[in-house]
């Protein structure tokens, strides 16, 4: 390995060591997340179809008093009226200290109120009036089912210059891929239609293949699904759990202008907690632990 290569896997290193991870809105994994994430982590809640957003603002607060920085999604076609989006932004800053959101469009064909994207919730002036000081946005590098890619980036585009007029950090977070080729294309594309923004590329935790072709195909991964489906039959390692370590080396081999634009990771624990953790862990300790660069540091979330 050479200078350049070290210095690269001390920066990711880094990073890593620093990964959010994400829960569900039950709140039913709190202690699996206590049991393997040190406190000060930042914790993503998800909404999904039919959720009640007063039990993520439960699982949030829940979260904060354990310690954690909690991120609730805003499923924008979940909410009901502007009063209900009001309402869950006011309380998860009240009695969660929410100053961090993932906002979304959320994974129903029609919306249930005003909000038939994550670009309504930006315009609404909502995030604003309730102190929310950073906002994550979705990527998708594979492209997404019902959002033609050249729209995305011009979405992405809207919500980077929102965010500098309002005084808000605004970041992508993707979706997680099985390889690193579509990460860096989408980032380069990225900054080709202006950039600007931060990325936080998300990670498929450890998990046998077999559950993360179902939660690719259940979340619409496309192309890249084929490196797990390949590796089925032919290594007896990867009927366990292999890690994205591959797609993070692959990371580190790109060009300078794409890792440029990586500003942390996000972990999807498909295999549970434990093993996502462990992961983690094991992963950081390939690299030297004084691992933050000159003139670059982790990312510090005031809330992920």
């Amino acid at each position: 390995m050479t200078a350049s290569d070290q210095l690269i896997s001390s920066e990711f290193a880094a990073l890593v060591s620093t990964a959010s991870v994400e829960i569900s809105s039950d709140g039913h994994q709190l202690p699996a997340l206590q049991d393997n994430f040190d406190r000060g982590t930042s914790v993503t809640i998800t909404f999904l179809p039919g959720d009640n957003y007063r039990r993520n603002i439960e699982t949030a607060a829940a979260l904060r008093r354990a310690g954690y920085n909690p991120v609730p999604h805003i499923a924008a076609r979940e909410m009901t009226s502007r009063d209900a989006l009001g309402d869950f932004l006011q309380r998860a800053r009240g009695e969660a200290d929410v100053t961090r959101i993932l906002v979304i469009a959320g994974d129903v064909a029609a919306a249930k109120g005003p909000f038939r994207s994550s670009l309504d919730v930006c315009h609404s002036g909502l995030i604003q009036a309730n102190g929310i000081e950073s906002v994550n946005v979705a990527g998708h590098p594979e492209g997404h089912p019902y959002l033609a890619q050249q729209n995305a980036f011009k979405a992405l585009g809207t919500w980077r210059d929102w965010g500098r007029q309002a005084g808000i950090q605004v970041e992508v977070i993707t979706q997680f891929c099985f390889e690193s080729a579509p990460i860096l294309g989408w980032i380069s594309e990225l900054e080709a239609h202006g950039g600007g923004l931060p990325v936080i590329v998300g990670l498929a935790g450890p998990a046998t293949p077999a559950t993360l072709i179902k939660f690719a195909l259940r979340c619409g991964i496309g192309t890249s699904i084929r490196s797990v489906r390949n590796q089925i039959g032919r290594y007896s390692r990867l009927l366990t759990d292999a890690g994205p370590g591959d797609v993070i080396r692959g990371l580190q081999s790109g060009c300078e202008k794409s890792k440029a634009s990586i500003a942390g990771f996000h972990l999807f624990p498909f295999g549970g907690l434990r093993k996502a953790a462990e992961w983690r862990r094991s992963y950081n300790g390939r690299a030297p632990r004084s691992a933050v660069p000159l003139g670059r540091h982790p990312p510090q979330w005031p809330a992920r």
